[in-house]
C-alpha cells in the first residue's frame, strides 16, 4: 500500500512527462517563433535591421560550431562540393527572410506580421505545385482566395477599397516577399537532399547568412549592442535560430510533418496575445476579421482528405 501510495502521488511517471513534452514540442517552437515575431517589432526602434540580423546569424554559428563545428568540419568536402545550393539556402533561410522581416517591422505591426506569417504553408503548397507543374486542386485555389480576402481586409484596416486608392502598405508588402523567400528556401530544401544530419546543415547555412549579412551591416549604420537591444540580440540568436528548430525538429519525427504543422495556426493569435500584453499593439475587430479568414483559407487549402492534401 505504501508503495502504491507513494506511486499514485507522483504527477507524472518519467515516460509519460517525456511523452507529453515531445508531444508538445511543435507548441514550445511556434510560442518561440511567435515571440519573435514581437521581438523582430521591438527591435524595429532599438537596432539597425541589418545589425540584428548579422549579430543574430553570427552569435548562432558561434554556438552551433560548439556542438557540430567537428563534425562539419569532417565534412568538409562534401560542404565545399554543395556550397552553391548551401549559400542559396542560408541567403534566403537567413539573411532575405529575416532581414525583409526586420525591415518591414519598421512599418507594419506586430499583429500585422503574425497573420502574414500563417500564410506561409499555403504559399508553399502553391510553390511546390507551380515549380512541380501539377494541377492546382480547387481546393488550394479556395483557400488561396478566402486568405487573400482575410489579408485584404487586414491591412486595409477592413476598408478593401483604401488598397485601390493608397496601394499595399511597405512593411506588409516587404513581410509577403519575406514568407515568399521563406517559401522557396523550404521548397528547394526538400528538393536538394544532402550527406549531412539536420544540425551539420543548419549549422552551414547559418554560416553563409552570417557570411551574406556582411555586408550590409558594413554598409548601413552599424548598431552597437546595448543594454536594451542586447536581450532582442540574445533571444533572436539562441531562442529562435537554435531552440525553436530543436523543439520543431523533435515534434515533426514524433507526430509527423502534418500534424506538426497545425500548431502553426496558434501563431497569429499568440503574435497577438503577445503584442497586446507586451508592446500595447490594440486589438481591433479588422485583426479578428482578418485574421479568421486567413485562417480559414489556409485550413480549407491544406485539408487533407484520405490521408493526402488535397
Amino acid at each position: 500500500m505504501a508503495n502504491e501510495a507513494t506511486h499514485s502521488a507522483t504527477p507524472l511517471s518519467t515516460p509519460t512527462r517525456n511523452h507529453l513534452f515531445t508531444s508538445l514540442a511543435p507548441l514550445w517552437a511556434v510560442m518561440i517563433w511567435a515571440g519573435n515575431t514581437v521581438v523582430t517589432k521591438a527591435a524595429s526602434v532599438a537596432i539597425e535591421p541589418a545589425s540584428i540580423v548579422f549579430y543574430r546569424w553570427l552569435l548562432a554559428f558561434v554556438l552551433l560550431s560548439l556542438f557540430v563545428g567537428k563534425g562539419v568540419w569532417h565534412q568538409r568536402r562534401e560542404v565545399a562540393r554543395h556550397w552553391p545550393k548551401l549559400l542559396t539556402l542560408g541567403c534566403l533561410g537567413m539573411a532575405v527572410y529575416q532581414g525583409l522581416a526586420y525591415q518591414a517591422a519598421r512599418t507594419t505591426s506586430a499583429i500585422n506580421m503574425g497573420v502574414i506569417v500563417s500564410l506561409a504553408p499555403l504559399i508553399s503548397a502553391l510553390l511546390s505545385s507551380a515549380v512541380a507543374r501539377e494541377a492546382v486542386s480547387r481546393r488550394t485555389v479556395a483557400g488561396a482566395v478566402i486568405s487573400l480576402l482575410g489579408l485584404t481586409w487586414l491591412v486595409t484596416q477592413g476598408h478593401p477599397q483604401a488598397l485601390i486608392n493608397q496601394g499595399l502598405r511597405t512593411g506588409d508588402g516587404l513581410m509577403l516577399v519575406a514568407i515568399c523567400a521563406n517559401a522557396l528556401y523550404g521548397l528547394l530544401l526538400k528538393r536538394w537532399p544532402m550527406p549531412f544530419t539536420t544540425w551539420q546543415q543548419v549549422h552551414v547555412q547559418v554560416g553563409f547568412g552570417a557570411l551574406v549579412s556582411l555586408p550590409f551591416w558594413l554598409a548601413s549604420p552599424i548598431s552597437p549592442l546595448t543594454a536594451a537591444n542586447a536581450p532582442l540580440v540574445l533571444y533572436a540568436g539562441i531562442a529562435a535560430s537554435i531552440g525553436a528548430p530543436f523543439f520543431w525538429m523533435r515534434g515533426v519525427t514524433q507526430l509527423g510533418a502534418p500534424r506538426a504543422s497545425l500548431f502553426m495556426n496558434l501563431v497569429p493569435v499568440l503574435v497577438a496575445a503577445i503584442a497586446w500584453g507586451v508592446l500595447g499593439e490594440p486589438l481591433r475587430e479588422y485583426h479578428v476579421a482578418g485574421c479568421g479568414l486567413v485562417l480559414l483559407g489556409v485550413g480549407v487549402g491544406l485539408r487533407v482528405r484520405g490521408g493526402k492534401r488535397s
